[in-house]
């Protein structure tokens, strides 16, 4: 289950993402697809779905004129993911 999602994730991402499916940009950086990846490794499906749905849903300015950061919580910026 764990290796699909991902997987989903990735060809998500390598067929141009919100860019392509959606016609806008995500506010954050790591993108929201990026976030629920490493959310799903580092936590495990559950928890990595649930903390994605949220960011997810906190994606909604449009008119956003620069990348928020935005990490994983708990991975300190030096953690590789």
């Amino acid at each position: 289950m764990k290796s699909f999602i991902l997987a989903a994730i990735r060809w998500y991402q390598q067929r141009g993402g919100s860019r392509r499916f959606f016609n806008t940009d995500c506010n954050f950086h790591p993108s929201c697809s990026e976030y629920t990846y490493q959310a799903i490794e580092y936590y495990g499906v559950m928890h990595g779905i649930k903390l994605g749905f949220n960011r997810i849903r906190r994606c909604t300015n449009p008119d956003c004129v620069s990348k928020i950061p935005d990490p994983l919580p708990g991975v300190t910026s030096t953690d590789e993911y």
